[in-house]
């Protein structure tokens, strides 16, 4: 039987192995240039191929980020978690 490190041993190896060549085709950094200029290069073709991929980006960000922050609300209010790290009493 396989474990759950196991699993997540091999999910790192094909991480690392396909996430290289992905990183590698898809961003188009030139060695001249910093990575804030290669990512708003990144962002300016992708907005030109598609003008509202970057409404749907900033959305899914909005998005996820308002779920994080309810999720940790959630946690500190309906949870003890405060009294388990020693801050409630």
């Amino acid at each position: 039987m396989i474990g759950a490190i196991e699993i997540l041993i091999i999910a790192v190896i094909f991480g690392i192995i396909y996430g290289r060549d992905a990183i590698d085709t898809t961003f188009r950094k030139r060695p001249n240039e910093s990575v804030v200029e290669s990512f708003a290069e990144d962002i300016k073709v992708y907005y030109h191929e598609d003008p509202k991929r970057l409404a749907k980006l900033i959305i899914f960000f909005v998005s996820t980020s308002i779920f994080v922050i309810t999720l940790i609300y959630w946690v500190i209010t309906r949870t003890g978690f405060l009294r388990m790290i020693g801050l409630d009493q």
